[in-house]
């Protein structure tokens, strides 16, 4: 487990808010990655993204089962191939997106940042206009004003005029911007491959270690090698 920092208490979680653009696979290879280095994990599962994640997985994630379908969406690979990981949740804590008294809709209880990955247009517009319309689009605004770090894994394409002013407006307010657009000279020989690589390079902006990917070494080729 993490050591607790000045300000922090025993359970000082990372919010993990899941919004309805397509890619999934991204939150499952952040929260299993969260959870692998000891971090505590708030989860905040927008009403899109259980559909996004009915579409893409079969899974219907129901708020009186959460744990269940939490472990199942987990143990699955990013082919969708079942008991492909094993994943220990007991750190994780789960709010209904609806639930606007939630903990983390308050800038008085404790967290260490917010990831939202993936991140669609309308989460992006909601954050940057300060709509919180529901619980991920407030903990998300109280992130910013607390100054913690906000990642938005924005995953949309293309992206027209008044996205690119909204995530402009994001950066502005301190947040930081990661396209889930994944690199190939990690040596990705899988879909799981650049899967990590994005969930990586979120955890990377967060300050949270991880071992992903294969790092840029300075050397060319070394990709091709890492895939023979």
């Amino acid at each position: 487990m993490n050591p607790v920092k000045p300000g922090e208490t025993p359970r000082t979680p990372w919010i993990v808010g899941v919004s309805g653009a397509s890619g999934t696979p991204y939150a499952a290879a952040v929260l299993r990655a969260l959870l692998a280095v000891g971090e505590s994990v708030d989860l905040v599962v927008s009403r899109a993204s259980r559909l996004t994640l009915l579409d893409e997985t079969g899974i219907s994630f129901r708020d009186a089962h959460w744990q269940d379908d939490l472990r199942e969406w987990l143990s699955r690979g990013a082919d969708g191939k079942p008991a492909t990981f094993s994943v220990d949740i007991d750190a994780v804590r789960h709010w209904s997106a609806g639930d606007l008294a939630a903990g983390p809709s308050s800038g008085s209880y404790p967290t260490k940042g917010m990831l939202i990955v993936p991140a669609s247009t309308a989460s992006v517009a909601g954050v940057a206009l300060g709509l919180s319309k529901d619980l991920l689009q407030r903990a998300a605004s109280v992130t910013l004003k607390e100054n913690r770090p906000l990642v938005v894994a924005v995953r949309e394409t293309p992206l027209n005029g008044q996205t690119l002013r909204h995530l402009v407006t994001l950066d502005d307010a301190g947040a930081t911007v990661v396209p889930a657009s994944p690199a190939f000279y990690a040596g990705a020989t899988h879909i799981q491959d650049l899967v990590d690589f994005v969930a990586g390079r979120v955890l990377d902006a967060a300050g949270v270690p991880h071992g992903l990917y294969r790092r840029w070494q300075g050397e060319l080729g070394g990709g091709a090698r890492h895939a023979d």
